[in-house]
């Protein structure tokens, strides 16, 4: 079954807000497989601010950041309803390479898909693109805590 969520249902799910919440949709969601989502990178980021003033740049770890957004949001639904309460806490990457830099206006595709899933551990393969080019890759870790 595929699925796609808008930014109402992304806020469900994760504890982000602005500036931080990085992805504004899902476009293609396989429960238990694979998720892909959109981000929209605007002039408007806090960020752009100060990387780069002349030269606006997406950064590199917000690139991961909105990669395990994502890749939060396919794990936490491999968990089910039982466990809506716990954060999905990031807890490490492998195999980071940055490709390409990501400007104001582009779209960042952002894909992510299970490797392993083990009761309160997630690893995922993430790789984010623009205009079907890759720009970043990584290995992503998180493991889920509950709420206070």
């Amino acid at each position: 079954m595929e699925s796609v969520l808008d930014i109402l249902a992304i806020m469900q799910r994760l504890p982000h807000r602005y500036p931080f919440l990085l992805i504004d949709r899902i476009v293609r969601f396989v429960p238990g497989e694979e998720i892909v989502a959109l981000k929209n990178v605007t002039m408007n980021e806090p960020f752009f601010q100060g990387h780069f003033p002349a030269k606006p740049v997406m950064p590199g770890v917000l690139i991961i950041e909105a990669l395990a957004q994502a890749g939060g949001i396919l794990a936490a639904e491999i968990r089910g309803p039982g466990n809506q309460g716990d954060i999905i806490y990031f807890m490490g990457m492998d195999a980071v390479r940055f490709r390409k830099p990501v400007i104001p206006g582009d779209q960042l595709m952002l894909e992510a898909r299970v490797l392993k899933m083990r009761s309160r551990v997630a690893k995922m393969a993430g790789r984010a693109l623009v205009d079907g080019q890759l720009v970043a890759e990584a290995e992503l870790m998180a493991s889920f805590g509950h709420s206070a």
